[in-house]
């Protein structure tokens, strides 16, 4: 289990599609103001985890809280897979991220000053008058990702946010979602099919076993941010990475 202050509170998680059971007595912590991946096998459960976590997939039985309350009475962001999808592509990059605050009836006046004191503290250099449609894949996953955090929230869920862009963006948008995380303290939760990036962004991996997804390990990522190129081949990273590669196999080849 994480040591430190709990911010997400699971006990007793259980949750079957079907005849399949994906979880069963599920327990686990993730630790306030930290960055946890998720890894594991395919199908074992990592999109269905945070899903749960964030109330957008019913559990079967068991207790979610986030820092003691239930996820309707918690402020969070969720970034999609699929940036495409999840932009209106009738509104600018700008009116995107104020989106959220819109639905909550805060003022214009207010709404463009939030998004503006975002804007600024993370120097984002995007046109944020363009249409979806007229800019990159990676600065429309930066747009998703600023509309999910334009409403301050207490826990940043990310479901494979990078899988839809090539190497060159996936590099980029790893380095301005550690800057986000350095720049907002936010608890965040990535789930990664890439073991490299859940390694690289992480201050804790959560390894997952096949279904009934375990715990297969909980593994600490000890280097200093910010990272950079550089952290891919030092010899700690090296090891983590190492690790948590033989206790994936382990999991994929199960008992």
């Amino acid at each position: 289990m994480p040591d430190g202050a709990a911010h997400v509170t699971i006990r007793g998680l259980a949750k079957r599609f079907q005849d399949a059971v994906v979880y069963e007595g599920f327990d686990f912590d993730i630790p306030r103001g930290r960055f946890v991946s998720v890894f594991g096998p395919n199908g074992c459960g990592k999109s269905t985890l945070i899903n749960m976590i964030a109330g957008l997939v019913p559990t079967d039985r068991g207790e979610i809280l986030l820092g003691g309350k239930s996820v309707k009475d918690t402020n969070f962001g969720y970034v999609f897979q699929n940036y495409r999808d999840a932009l209106f592509p009738w509104l600018r990059a700008f009116d995107n991220i104020e989106y959220p605050l819109k639905l909550r009836h805060i003022p214009q006046a207010q709404r463009r000053a939030r998004v503006e004191r975002l804007v600024a503290r993370l120097g984002v250099t995007i046109d944020l008058r363009r249409y979806p449609y007229e800019l990159s894949g990676g600065q429309q996953q930066l747009v998703s990702i600023m509309r999910a955090l334009v409403v301050e929230p207490e826990v940043l869920f990310l479901d494979e946010p990078f899988s839809a862009l090539d190497y060159e963006m996936t590099l980029f948008m790893r380095d301005q979602l550690q800057r986000l995380f350095l720049e907002t303290a936010t608890t965040m939760v990535l789930v990664s099919h890439d073991l490299e990036e859940a390694v690289y962004l992480a201050d804790h991996v959560l390894l997952l076993s096949r279904r009934p997804a375990r715990i297969a390990d909980y593994v600490d990522v000890p280097q200093p941010r910010p990272r950079s190129a550089a952290t891919l081949s030092d010899p700690e990273f090296v090891r983590v990475k190492g690790h948590c590669l033989e206790v994936f196999q382990r999991a994929v080849r199960g008992p």
